[in-house]
Order: C-alpha cells, then structure tokens, then sequence
C-alpha cells in the first residue's frame, strides 16, 4: 500500500511563501517585507454595527483604556461608553506583565482591523521592534498569513449612527440572554497560570492518613540524621518542611548518634554507590529509612521519589521495601511553558524560570530547559562591528537564570539556528560573506545567507560561541538546527546555486563544517557543555542523501537529536500516511529517526530522541493532552533503541502535567512496570478512590486519539487551535489559511491527504470515543480528595477543552462543505442545506458557551508560549454573535 507522506511544518512554509510571491506583483520582496505594504481588503465582521465597535470587543481584554482611547484619537469615557453599549463585562485592567506576555494576540486580533500604525501604538511599540517580532518571534511574518496585511483604514471615535446603537444594544440582549449571570463573571485573569506554577507550596492534605498498614511503616516520630554535607542537609530540610505543611509531620534533625532508639531516617551522598549519575537506593523497614545517592541530583530525585510515595498514600506513610534507581535517560530538556520566545533575555523583569515551576519540572524528571539565541545579539564582532548591541545585559540576565537553575539540578540549553539571514544592506557593508539569495534569485532578492564557506564567517560564530560560553560557563549546551525555515546556510532551503563559494560544494560537507565550528566555539568557552544537532530539515536536502554523509562527518562528541516519530506509517480513516510532523497520536519511533539513530551509532555518536510528551499542533490550545498510555508506548519504544536523551518539546509543551510524570518513571533503570507507573501517577494527583476511574478515562482518550486525522497539514492550517473560536463564513473570505493563527475558512488547505467526509467522520468518530473517557472521568470527581478537587476540575476542563475543539473541527469541516454545495445546488435542495447549515452553527454556539466557561476558570485554555493567547473568553463570545448573525442570514436566504 502506497503511504503519503503530509506537509512538514518547513514544506508547509515554503508552499505559503511561493503563494504569497505568486498572489502578488512584489516578486522582489521577501515576506517580511510585504507583511508592511498593504495588501487586500480585510475580512469584514458584519455582526458588528461597525470596525469601531469590532475594535473595542476584541481589545477590551487585551489592551488597557488608556491605550484604546489613544489609538481611536479619544478620551477613555468614549471607550467605556461602547464597551457598555456592547454589554461588555467590567474593564479589567491589565498589568504590565500581562501586557508584556500577550503581544501576538494583541497582532492577530487586529490584523484585519487596525492599520500598521495604530498597531504599533496599541501595543506601546517602535517600527525597529515590530519588525523584529515579526522576522525573529518564530517566523510571526508567516504565521500571520501569506506575508500580506489586510489594507486597514485608520480607524478614529466617531459618535454611533442611530442604527449601530440599536445593533449594540441587540448584541447586548444577545449575548446576556445566551450567557447568563456567566458573562459577568471575570473568572482566572489571564496568565493567572504562572504565580500558580511559581509558587513553592505544596499541596496541604486536609485528612492525612497516619496510622500505617502492615506493609507500611509511618514517618512521624523518626529521626532524621543529619547529612555530612550542606547541600545534602538543604535538601532534607526543604523535604522536612514538605512532610510539615504537607501532611502536619514535624520531623528534628539530630546529630549521628542523638536518636535515642527512635526509628531513624539517613540521607547519604556516595559517589561510589554504583548506580551512575543521578542514582539513588532507598531502603525502607522496621529500622526506618537509608536514602544513598551518587550525588546531589541523585539525592533530589531520591527525595521526590519519597515525596511521591506518601502521596499516593494520603499521608506520611512509605511501603516497605528497597528500591534502587539508575538514569538512563540524560538530559531531559524542555522549553518554558510561559517564556518569551523572541528576546528573552533583554528584559530582566521577565521571569521564565521561578523557582516553583523549575521544582516542578525537576520533580518530574526535567533537568535542562532551552531557550531561544541570536548570536548577534549575545557577543560583540571585531568582524562585523554592527553586531551585539546590548549585548551585556542579556549573559548577565542567563547567568541569573543559569544560577537559579542549577538549584534545581537543571541546566539551560540555547537554540542556536545561525547565522541567521541578513538584508541587502548589511551585504552592501561585507559582500565579501553573501551567500545565496532568499525568496528570489540575486537580482531581485532583498535577503541573503551569510556564507559560512567563508573562513571570517565561521570565525565569527566561533569566537561568539567560545565568548558568550565564557561569560556562562555553567550553561548546559546548545542544540542547533541547520535546515531550517531561516536561511543559516547557502543549502538551506536546497539553492546553493546562488552561492560562487557553495555552489562548488556538498551540503554535508558545509552542515558538517558548520556542527565543527559550534562544537569547537562551545568546548573553547566550556569543556563539558554538550552540542546537540538536530537533523531536522536534513531530509529534505537533495532528498534525503545529505543525513548519511553529514552523520558520518559530524564530530563524534557532538550529539545527533532526531524527531522519533518521523516516518512512522499510519493509517486513519482508511488513508495511509506516513507521519512528517510533531505527533502524540502516532507513536514512535519511525523509519527516519531509527535510520538516522543507526548511522549515529555505527560512527559512535549518542543519539537523542525529539518527543513531544505534552501537546502537539494536533491541538496545543491545552497545556497538555491526556493520553498517558500513548506516552508510555512510546517511552517504551525508545528505552528499546536505547536512546540516551530526549528533547521534550518545542515551543509548546512544557506545563508541568502527569504526562511528564509518566514519562519520568521510564529515565531510570530498572524500566518500570506500566501499570504501576499509571496507577502510582493516577493516585498522587486524585487520591486512591478516584484513581480507577481516571485510569479508565486515560485508557478512553489514549484510544480515542489514535483516530484523530493526523495530517491535516500537521494542525497548521485546520481550526484546531481555535476550535469553536473561529467564526463560520456565510460567504468565502478567499483568504488562504495562514500557519496557525489564521485557518480562515480554507476547507481545500485545511484537509490535506483527506476528503472532507473522511475528515468530519474522523474527527466525530474522536470527539464520540473521547466522550466516554470525559464521562468516566466526570464520576472521578466527587472520589477526589477536596484539596486536590480544583486541580482535578481543571484537569477535566483541559480534557472537556480537546473534546470541544475536536467536535467544533468537524461541525466547520461540514459547513463548508454544505457551503460549497450551497453554491452549486438545485433549488429543490436547498432548503436541506440550509436547514443543517443552521444546525451546525447552532452547535457552534452551543460549543462556544461551553468553553466560554472553560476558558473563564482555567487561564491555560487557548494559551500556547509562541502564539501566546489563540482565544480568549470575549472570543467565543462573539463566536455567539457571528453565529447567530449567519443564522439570522440563512433564514433570509431560505425565505428568498
């Protein structure tokens, strides 16, 4: 059977970018720079009276009064006025971290409603820096569209007609009448999430169990022997003061010999002990408890493997027995759930890192994070003076970071894609370095590679390495990405032909030169950082022929990360595919990872797995997807082509869930029983009685989601992230679907591999069988313990969350449809169409209010860190609007 293979993320890039030069006359410019001309006519939003009062609903979350009246040319009375005329809920006032953090939401919302100009000041910006975020913030400019931005009018207060007051105040009745008391409530203001994730409190057991069974000995009453060495007695006192606001157990600490014949408690550093690094023996009985760790880290994960004990049992109690503990799996590096991904490290008053959330990690087996760099930001040139402006601040800032870190056992890695493309005017200073061309051929090109064929090239990304690792010399490492959608290199995007020095040359043997120059630049400034190159892109070289030769090249101390489940063949919906892109509901490892992992070790190079264990784009409007049984399946596949480390994420993925819980119980030998794991997670989270019926609702959606569609062009341009917040076209926008953050209403580029009824029924046949876990896991819930209840709310609100989202995807996937026959159909079935064509978005509006109330309690929901909010509650409350406005329509139509 002949396997298609779905759009990569960087395919799906190079299609949108041949559209956009294909869609208009400026052949000569790159995409960002089309992104400031103007361009089309934006997308008009009738259930509004006007752009005014569309203004103010979309940015009555996002923007403080102030700002709004400055842009509109108004006082803030004006703004409050039509935010009370639409029936708005009170003006929250937003901090300066929350404006700091929500930028993309604030562009995408006014994409289509404010010109280039009052989107600058909306959010407090200058022209360098708005172009900066859409060049550097994970290619922004493409996800924003085909380069272009809709042509906006500028948009000033003007005093509403008679006719857009009667049509405020009918949004008014609406909304108030669908939504209740509930429209009022304010509920978790956004990015509440993060002083949740940073706070270092425990959960307090309100009914610790105390008295232990047979098989369980009881923690109160023991001593606990003071370790010989500080750093082993701050982390048995930060256990000691766990066990007390925890469960109400007041342990001393007392001298060697001082117990008395009480049952003690000893923790013990051993670099000897034999079970490698980060090891650890426990062994629990009559006598007390013996804790011995090959280090310090071992030692923390010791400690937390205590911890975890007595909360699967409600209270200060352990089993009896011995365990012992060897890391297999090492690093373990993800990306911060809330970090900035731009310039993170400029602004000192922006905290990825608290100390909560790296404890949280670190319980969890996490013991590196990473980081996005831009080498020109972070080191001064001799050879290009015009480079690293700044750049003081940002090692002094990770050097910071580096430190609280190490705290916790976690190194910090930087992504490194470099060097990174430059404009025609910087090569009018050095042309002696311009590789080739980006987005046209020399002639007409405004954009170039920086060759790194030319010696003062590497020179400079060497000595930048070598100095900024001088500066941190504790940083954990770099990874770096060579094909990728920037142009670091003349073979990049596959045109080394515009390159006189890389047209005479292999792509291997540059990509090789290229991990030399890293490798030697890091272990200059570091003996022991590590250098991870990922193979991502490498396959789309000359077709695959360039990975070999570039593994067999490489340094042998450099590490080869690859994406496990590429080439994993699947079949949905009687369509076989082959997986191309980030995926949880295809479990790896597949043919491209295997291969590549083989060729690594035959030139003994440590291979490491890319994962993403959280999310994916299959949907990443949730901090994470509840499939742990799928998680397990693959750890356990990878434990079996011994890997030695893992990548756990991209830019989404790193909330702290019992995903990574599960995860973490497969980075130490021995591997672990399945249905322990499971259990043991199912229980610290939703206490013993619920646990079943969680396991049960785990087993249902890890089923489930092995039906979801996989190859949808990889989650990029379906509604998958948007869910009920995207709004139904009664008439085509003929816009196409942007990576992300615009699907529109493009059903041709949202299917991929798929016909629309495959699609719809896949997605029904999900959302049918994801129900049932939902139901199992809604009688979970009067079981759990009432100091965990509001967390395992929330839990069912990310699962209802998936559901919702899956069932909007196939309602839309059917509107259009219908729409499209609409167009085309006899008079005599008309009225059929129409008729479920108001259905649908009936149950859109339902599917809206729905998560209308998800969103307002979880400020998770529709959050992911490089596209920051996808909705927010004010946004499926205009999902309402625009439904009932399009159902209002059709019922014109079908009077006609």
């Amino acid at each position: 059977m002949k396997r298609t293979k779905p759009l990569s993320r960087r395919e799906f890039l190079s299609r949108v970018a041949a559209g956009a030069v294909l869609a208009l006359p400026l052949l000569e410019l790159p995409l960002l720079a089309q992104n400031l001309k103007d361009g089309v006519a934006p997308i008009a939003e009738p259930h509004f009276p006007s752009r005014l009062f569309l203004f103010i609903w979309r940015n009555w979350e996002l923007a403080n009064t102030d700002r709004l009246a400055q842009v509109l040319n108004t006082d803030e009375s004006s703004v409050l006025k039509l935010g009370g005329m639409l029936g708005l809920p009170a003006k929250p006032r937003l901090t300066e971290d929350q404006l700091r953090r929500i930028y993309i939401t604030v562009i995408r919302q006014n994409w289509h409603v404010l010109p280039h100009e009052q989107l600058i000041a909306l959010l407090g910006w200058d022209w360098p820096r708005y172009k900066y975020i859409l060049k550097e913030d994970d290619v922004l400019w493409s996800k924003l569209g085909l380069g272009v931005k809709p042509r906006c009018e500028t948009l000033s207060y003007q005093e509403p007609t008679p006719v857009e007051v009667q049509r405020a105040a009918e949004i008014k009745r609406v909304v108030h009448d669908f939504f209740g008391a509930a429209f009022e409530k304010q509920g978790e203001p956004p990015f509440q999430f993060i002083a949740e994730l940073a706070s270092t409190q425990p959960v307090i057991c309100s009914a610790p169990r105390t008295k232990p069974s047979a098989k369980e000995i009881g923690l109160r009453g023991c001593m606990v022997l003071e370790p010989e060495s500080e750093a082993a007695r701050t982390l048995v006192r930060d256990w000691m003061a766990y066990l007390q606001t925890a469960f109400a157990t007041k342990l001393k600490m007392v001298g060697a010999t001082a117990s008395n014949g009480a049952r003690t408690i000893r923790f013990d550093i051993a670099p000897g002990l034999g079970t490698g690094e980060n090891g650890f023996q426990i062994n629990c009985g009559d006598d007390g408890v013996s804790v011995t760790a090959s280090d310090v880290a071992g030692l923390r994960q010791a400690i937390y493997h205590l911890e975890d004990l007595c909360e699967e049992r409600g209270g200060p109690l352990l089993p009896r027995g011995n365990w012992q503990r060897s890391r297999r799996v090492n690093p373990c590096y993800i990306y911060p759930y809330f970090a900035l991904y731009g310039d993170p490290l400029l602004d000192r008053s922006i905290d990825p890192f608290p100390d909560g959330y790296l404890e949280k990690l670190a319980r969890r087996g996490v013991n590196g994070v990473w980081i996005q760099a831009v080498l020109r930001n972070l080191a001064p040139s001799p050879i290009f003076p015009e480079f690293g402006e700044q750049w003081e601040i940002r090692p002094e800032n990770l050097r910071r970071f580096v430190q609280r870190a190490s705290v916790y056992g976690i190194k910090i890695y930087l992504y490194i894609n470099e060097p990174r493309l430059m404009s025609r005017a910087f090569f009018e200073k050095h042309p002696e370095v311009r590789g080739s061309s980006y987005m046209g051929t020399p002639e007409v090109a405004e954009e170039f590679a920086i060759c790194t064929s030319v010696p003062e090239v590497r020179d400079w990304l060497r000595d930048s390495l070598t100095h900024l690792f001088k500066q941190v010399p504790d940083l954990g490492g770099i990874f770096c990405i060579t094909a990728s959608e920037n142009l670091t290199n003349c073979f990049a995007h596959g045109h080394p032909e515009y390159c006189p020095r890389c047209s005479k040359r292999e792509g291997w043997e540059v990509v090789a030169e290229l991990l030399g120059v890293f490798r030697d630049g890091v272990r200059n400034g570091s003996p022991t950082a590590e250098v991870i190159a990922w193979d991502w892109g490498w396959d789309w070289v000359k077709n695959g022929a360039e990975a070999a030769p570039t593994i067999a090249h490489m340094p042998k101390d450099v590490k080869l990360l690859s994406v496990s489940e590429w080439g994993t063949p699947y079949t949905r919906g009687g369509v076989s595919l082959v997986a191309a892109e980030y995926s949880m509901s295809v479990v790896g490892p597949g043919e491209n990872a295997l291969k590549h992992w083989k060729a690594a070790r035959d030139h003994q190079i440590p291979t490491l797995a890319k994962v993403q264990f959280n999310n994916t784009w299959e949907i990443s409007a949730v901090p994470y997807i509840p499939v742990p049984l799928l998680i397990q399946q693959h750890m356990e596949n990878l434990l079996a082509e011994d890997v030695s480390g893992l990548m756990l994420s991209w830019t989404l993925g790193g909330y702290p869930s019992p995903n990574l819980e599960v995860a973490k119980e497969y980075y130490y030998a021995p591997q672990p029983s399945g249905a322990e794991v499971l259990e043991g997670v199912a229980k610290r989270h939703y206490g013993a009685d619920a646990a079943p019926q969680v396991l049960a609702a785990w087993k249902q959606f890890s089923t489930a989601f092995l039906e979801f569609p996989y190859g949808v062009v990889a989650g990029y341009n379906i509604p998958l992230q948007h869910g009920p917040s995207n709004p139904l076209r009664l008439q085509p926008t003929d816009y196409r679907a942007g990576m992300i953050l615009f699907p529109y209403d493009d059903l041709k580029h949202w299917l991929g591999p798929y016909s629309a009824d495959t699609a719809r029924q896949q997605f029904e046949k999900l959302a049918q069988l994801w129900e049932s876990g939902l139901e199992q896991f809604r009688r979970a819930l009067p079981r759990v313990p009432k100091e965990r209840a509001a967390a395992a709310r929330k839990d069912l609100g990310v699962a209802e969350t998936c559901w919702l989202h899956f069932r909007s995807v196939a309602n839309q996937i059917q509107f259009y449809h219908l729409r499209e026959q609409l167009g085309q159909a006899r008079a005599t079935n008309r009225s059929e169409l129409i008729q479920e064509m108001k259905q649908l978005a009936r149950s859109e509006m339902e599917l809206a209010r729905r998560l209308y109330t998800v969103a307002r309690q979880d400020s998770t929901i529709g959050y992911e860190a490089s596209n920051h909010y996808y909705y927010r509650p004010l946004d499926l409350a205009e999902k309402v609007l625009n439904c009932d406005k399009v159902i209002r329509s059709l019922d014109k139509e079908s009077a006609s």
